[in-house]
């Protein structure tokens, strides 16, 4: 699946955003009242990281969260050979 973490799963989920009038009570007012509500997408934080995946350097989705906890493993970095003229 695309803009999905390979290693903990997380994908964009929906929720809803409420908007609301009025003062609330704790401020001397009647109370908020919800008006109206409208979907909205909660976005993980994903980053597209070069890493080892089934033994092969792979380009992939990958959290934020995953990173930090150490389940990216990134591959070696080898040096180009250099001819040395003796």
């Amino acid at each position: 699946m695309a803009k999905t973490c390979i290693f903990t799963g997380k994908k964009a989920v929906f929720g809803n955003r409420k908007k609301y009038r009025g003062k609330a009570k704790y401020l001397g007012g009647v109370g908020k009242k919800i008006l109206g509500t409208s979907r909205r997408k909660f976005k993980p934080n994903l980053q597209k990281v070069l890493c080892v995946v089934d033994g092969e350097a792979k380009r992939v989705w990958v959290s934020a969260s995953a990173i930090r906890s150490g389940l990216v493993v990134k591959p070696v970095k080898v040096q180009p050979f250099e001819k040395v003229n003796v």
